[in-house]
Parts: C-alpha cells; structure tokens; sequence
C-alpha cells in the first residue's frame, strides 16, 4: 500500500490561482465602472446641466437684445408694430429665466446670483424706458435715450458675466470630460494588461504547478520502463501527482517482486526441466530395455510353453493342460500389452513429418488394416468427401483403426455400421465416428479414455484398454482434442483438427 502524498492538491491550487485572479479581474472591473461612470456623470452635466443652461443664457440674451431694438424702434418711429420685438423678448425673457431656474440658477448660487443681476438690471432698464413707449407719451428727450444705454450697457455688463461664467463651467465641465475618458481609456488598458498578466500567470502557474511534475514523473517513469527497472520513482507537485508517483514506484515494487519470484519459478522450472529430462532419458531407457532385453525372455516363456503345450498335448491332465494354457495367453498378452505402451510412449516424442493428406486415404489405410475384423463382423464403413489435414499419416490412421476397430469389435446383434464423417467448425475441422453397437453410457464418457480402463471383462471383449487413451494423445499432439458425443443417439467419437490456411483451407 503506497503512503499517502502529502502537500496542496490540484483543485486547491487551482481554486488559488482562480481566487486571485478572480480578485485582481474584479477590482479591475470596479475601477473600470467607476471611471465608466465619472465620464457618464461628465457628459450628462455637460449635456444635460451646463449645455441647456448657456442655451438659456444666450435665449435671454437674445430677447434682451429684442427688447432693446423693439424700444429704439418705437422711440423713433413711434408705430405700434415696433413694439412686436419688445413684446416678443418680453415673452422669451420670461422663458429664458424660467429655464435658467429649472436649469439650476437657483438663488443662492453663482448662476442665480448672475441671473438675479441681470433680472435687476433689466427690471431697471424697462422702468426706466416704460414712460417713452406708453401710448400718447411725449416724445422721447435726449436725458432719456441717454440714460436708457447706460441702463442697457448695464444689462449687457450683468449678461457678460452670467456668460463668462457659464463659459468657465462649461470649461470646466470638458475638463472633466477629458479626465473621465482618459481614466476610462487608463482602464481599459490596465485591464487589458491585466488579463494578459493573468493569463500568464495562469500559464505559468499550470506549467509549473501540473505540466512540470507531470512531464518530470513521465520522464522517470518512461527510463524505469526503458533503461533500470531499479530505478526508484519519486512523483512531485500537488497531491494527486504525488500520489501517482507513489502508485507507480508501488506497482515497480511490485514488477521487480514478480520478477524476482518469475527469475526463482525459471530457475526451479528450468530444474526441473533439467530432471524431466533425465527421467525421459530414464525411460527411454526402460523403452529400450522393454523393447530389447524385456521382449527377448518373453518370446522364449511364450515359445517354450507353446512347445509344452503341442508335445504334451494330451499327455497331461486336463488341469495341467489348462495351466500351459494360461501360460502362453499370458505371454501373449503381454507381449500385446508391451508393444501398445511403446506405441503409447512413443507418441510426440520423436515428431515425424507431418504432410498434407486427404483423411479419407487415412481411413482407408485403416481400414485395410482391419480387413479381417471387418469380413468377420460384417460390418460395413462409409466416409465420402473428407478434407485434406496436415498430420503424422501413420499416427492418424493409428486413431483411425482404434475408433473403426472398436465400433467393429463392440458391435450388437446386427451387423456393425460405422460412419466417418467430417464438418468445418471455425478454425477446426470435427471428425466424428459414429455406429450402431452397444454403446457407453454418458457417466464414463472420461473413464473411457484412461490407460488400462476397461468396462468389459477380457472374456468377453479382447484388448488392453490402451486404445482409446492411444487416440486422445495422438490427437491432443495434433493440436485437437477428442471426446464421447452423449447427446448422440448412436455411439458417437468426434475429435477435431485444425484446419488452417497452409492445409489449403480458406
């Protein structure tokens, strides 16, 4: 079990790195807003306050100057449509004030200060004129002309400053436009900078937090896999790497203790391997021995009491006669049983060529082979069509003659049908021998293929019982596996054989 990494995780060096960020970004938003709304605040008094007051202004003005013309018209020409521009300014001047007090020129401020003098002024200059443009009034005198332009130079005095003070607050009022819009624009670009700083730092922050510890665990581990195994593996950075290093140097823990108990399970195996080989030499020995030295002394028991048994036929008793008989059925069976477990032993052990044949050459090989048990029993064989396998033919035909051999000697009370027939099943080919005899019950379908099994006694059924296990090694050495089908209605034997491309097979 790998200890547990210590150190920050990567969801709390992340949830950092956004902190900050998130911090940083925000205060560059507020301080955007705020100087977003210094300028909106800038251009809606310049705009809304200071533009419609000076527009008022120079309203009244205008009217004044109306009002003025109007007099001096009708002080000189004395027609009552030149009283149409005084009365008109009259109306304007009323307008004009009422918007400069909506405007802001409320009493008590610079601009109502401004505006109150020029009410004064022009209150002043309009009493004063009243009596020359009252109807039937006298003609205008000089004094009064005179002292009409010095109230109306009064008048344009008061107007002048009402103006060259909005002028000064309109000045004003730009240069606060100017400074709102270039800390908005200082801003902008420090939030600009701002988020290139950020995204570098992110950068920066993932390479050396995550990418670094990654790629340097990547490394180690990629010269663990190429180079030295023994190599210990240190993982470093957040937790969750860290662990993962701890996990990999686990699992290269457990890689060189498979190893190592790999290296001790060759060494025994290659021991033992060393030991088989000497007991396989051991009974190549014994094969030898059984085939030579054994076979010779058993030739001469058999010889020698098959001599007993014609000279003294008849001369002993029949007791003594039935022991001579023992006798040399013994060695015969023996002899049979010595020469079916080297056929047994000898299978794979020194391989033969193994060539392409048609099967149904093998089966008839093997039938020739059993012509006598097949003209006794009167059986009949059929097998068309078989495919081409790649095989040792002799072991072949060998499993061949001991199926068909079998279904010839186990027969039942009508004539034995055997039939060898052979079907494509993916890669393999299934042979199957079927026929009509005694058949085996499904509780010994292994047992049949045991050395030595027998289910009859040798009385009634002749053999050793090595046939069928004989059969199972030669095909299992093919590369196949053979079995007693006990779904079948008849006697039924199916083994397989691979069928692969080299044996002409698509």
């Amino acid at each position: 079990m790998p200890a547990e990494a210590r150190g920050w995780s990567i969801g709390r060096w992340l949830t950092l790195l956004a902190v900050a960020e998130t911090a940083l970004l925000l205060a560059a938003l507020i301080g955007g807003g705020i100087a977003l709304n210094n300028l909106t605040d800038a251009r809606n008094r310049l705009l809304d306050v200071i533009g419609p007051q000076r527009l008022a202004a120079l309203q009244l003005s205008t009217a004044l100057l109306d009002q003025e013309t109007g007099v001096r018209g009708y002080q000189l020409g004395r027609q009552p449509e030149f009283l149409e521009p005084y009365t008109d300014g009259v109306r304007a001047e009323a307008v004009a004030v009422t918007q400069l007090r909506q405007a802001g020129a409320a009493p008590g401020t610079e601009l109502g200060d401004d505006l109150d003098a020029v009410v004064r002024a022009v209150t002043a200059w309009q009493a004063a004129a009243a009596p020359t443009i009252a109807p039937g009034a006298p003609p205008v005198t000089p004094a009064q002309v005179e002292r009409g332009r010095e109230l109306f130079t009064a008048v344009r005095t008061a107007l002048d400053t009402q103006l060259g003070h909005l002028a000064a607050v309109r000045d004003t009022g730009r240069a606060e436009l100017d400074a709102a819009a270039s800390l908005l624009n200082a801003m902008l670009v420090a939030i600009a900078v701002l988020l290139v700083v950020l995204f570098a730092a992110l950068s920066f922050g993932l390479r050396r937090i995550i990418t670094r510890p990654i790629l340097g665990l990547a490394d180690e581990v990629r010269q663990v896999a190429d180079r030295d195994i023994h190599r210990p593996v240190h993982g470093s950075g957040p937790r969750e790497i860290a662990q993962l290093g701890a996990d990999v140097e686990a699992m290269r823990q457990r890689i060189l203790d498979e190893v190592a108990e790999l290296e001790r399970a060759h060494a025994m195996l290659d021991r033992r391997t060393r030991e088989l080989e000497r007991s396989n030499a051991d009974l190549e020995q014994f094969a030898y021995v059984a085939s030579h030295d054994l076979q010779e002394p058993l030739r001469k028991v058999a010889s020698f009491c098959q001599l007993l048994q014609r000279r003294y036929q008849g001369l002993l008793d029949e007791r003594g006669d039935q022991y001579i008989e023992y006798a040399v059925d013994g060695a015969k069976r023996m002899q049979i049983l010595i020469n079916d477990l080297l056929a047994f032993s000898r299978v794979g052990r020194k391989p033969g060529e193994h060539v392409l044949i048609g099967a149904d050459r093998l089966v008839d090989d093997a039938l020739a082979n059993l012509e006598v048990a097949l003209s006794l029993s009167g059986g009949k064989v059929t097998h068309v069509d078989l495919p081409e396998v790649r095989v040792e033919p002799a072991l072949m035909t060998a499993v061949f003659q001991n199926l068909i051999g079998n279904a010839l000697k186990f027969k039942g009370e009508t004539p034995p049908e055997v039939r060898v027939t052979a079907e494509r099943d993916g890669d393999d080919w299934v042979f199957t021998v079927s026929d009509n005899g005694i058949g085996i019950d499904a509780e010994y379908a292994e047992r049949v293929f045991a050395l030595f099994q027998r289910l009859h006694t040798r009385s009634a059924y002749p053999g050793t019982g090595i046939g069928l296990a004989l059969c199972r090694r030669i095909v299992e050495y093919h590369g196949g596996r053979i079995w007693l089908d006990t779904a079948a209605a008849d006697t039924t034997f199916r083994f397989t054989l691979p069928a692969r491309e080299d044996n002409g097979e698509v």
